[in-house]
């Protein structure tokens, strides 16, 4: 299965698009929609220019196979378009470790939706407080999750 428009498009909004190479907060060189350029600690010449959207987008699908490989290794369950793409949009935000060991995870593959949707909502803080954009993309991720 493959992500949709839909899906990349809604990555592109809770990641920010830099259509120019920039630091991020770790101090690594990155591009795009948090795509890492090589290493990160230095900034090739052939890099050092501003991307068109269609590249950063190009850029953006090939990143996104690795978590459609992911996704399709650990749900062991058939889903739909929209469930797909919800879990793509999590895994790129939280890592394919978070999604292997998550209550997301366990709950989907028991066929437990709704409890997957409940757990998924849950992943909205960091030092335990809850995040505005974190709650608004789990949101959306739910949103996504029931479309079809």
């Amino acid at each position: 299965m493959k992500a949709s428009d839909k899906c990349l498009k809604m990555l592109a909004h809770h990641e920010g698009v830099r259509q120019k190479p920039y630091k991020c907060p770790a101090g690594l060189w990155t591009v795009g929609v948090g795509h890492l350029i090589g290493d990160g600690k230095s900034l090739p010449d052939s890099w050092n220019r501003t991307f068109s959207l269609e590249e950063v987008y190009a850029i953006l699908a090939k990143d996104v196979e690795r978590f459609e490989r992911g996704v399709e290794r650990y749900i062991t369950i058939p889903l739909k378009q929209g469930e797909f793409d919800a879990i793509i949009s999590f895994a790129f935000n939280l890592g394919l470790g978070t999604l292997q060991k998550s209550t997301l995870r366990q709950k989907l593959n028991r066929g437990d939706k709704e409890g997957a949707i409940e757990s998924l909502l849950k992943y909205n803080k960091a030092g335990g407080k809850i995040l505005k954009g974190l709650d608004n993309r789990r949101k959306d991720e739910a949103a996504l999750f029931l479309s079809k």
